[in-house]
């Protein structure tokens, strides 16, 4: 199927964020001098609410992609635009603001093995004040993906699902409109993978979240509101 620019995606819900790119591009420079394009004028309308899979041979761009709208990365050129704002406006703290309302979910978990599962859910909002308890809807969000009842443990205690359980509690502490997940399964066996995934859809039932997955798991590619192919930086197919 021939791919049509700009892609707009179908809007589900009413309250997760919106996101388009405008020709978009990433540029890394290599040791050698040459130029690497990593994202290659991409055009994507994303709309609230959806669940979304970018897929992909490794270094084809889904990563930096992630990160461009996650404001960890700025574009070479091109604008990245969540709700109607310009990232690339936005001032050192709006910006720094915006990196926190978004909830982002690793391959690699990233516990703080030194803190109990709740601490750990905790951690992103323990150093502002928020409009809720702390650790009640940490606790909250724990029963939601199943830990309640170890929340007092340590990660290392708990299997490789089951910390990535934890760590979408944690990527949803701060009530964000946007999660991103890059390989949220990478590291899981299928059945387990199928059941994180399971997990994060519900989560957008409940929350309204709009979540964007890169993944090489064809599983989360069926099951996603919507399948996005990238090759060499540039968005193929759908």
């Amino acid at each position: 199927m021939p791919f049509r620019s700009p892609l707009r995606l179908d809007q589900t819900a009413p309250t997760g964020a919106r996101v388009a790119l405008s020709s978009v591009t990433r540029c890394f420079q290599t040791g050698d001098g040459q130029t690497l394009v990593a994202v290659d004028a991409v055009d994507l309308e994303i709309e609230q609410g959806t669940v979304v899979a970018l897929t992909g041979m490794s270094g084809s761009g889904k990563s930096t992609l992630l990160h461009l709208i996650g404001a960890l990365d700025k574009p070479t050129s091109g604008h990245v635009e969540v709700d109607g704002k310009d990232l690339d406006t936005l001032s050192r703290r709006r910006l720094a603001d915006y990196r926190r309302s978004v909830g982002f979910v690793f391959q690699r978990f990233n516990l703080l093995p030194a803190l109990t599962v709740l601490d750990n859910v905790v951690a992103p909002v323990l150093p502002y004040r928020v409009p809720y308890d702390k650790h009640a809807r940490a606790r909250e969000l724990l029963t939601q993906v199943g830990l309640a009842n170890r929340a007092s443990d340590a990660p290392h205690r708990l299997s490789g699902g089951q910390q990535q359980r934890v760590a979408i509690a944690r990527a949803l502490i701060n009530q964000p409109r946007l999660l991103l997940a890059d390989e949220p399964t990478g590291n899981l066996d299928s059945r387990t993978g199928t059941e994180i995934l399971a997990l994060l859809m519900g989560m957008r039932d409940r929350h309204g979240v709009t979540i964007i997955i890169a993944t090489h798991d064809q599983g989360i590619a069926e099951r996603a509101d919507h399948h996005i192919t990238l090759i060499d930086g540039h968005l193929a197919s759908i």
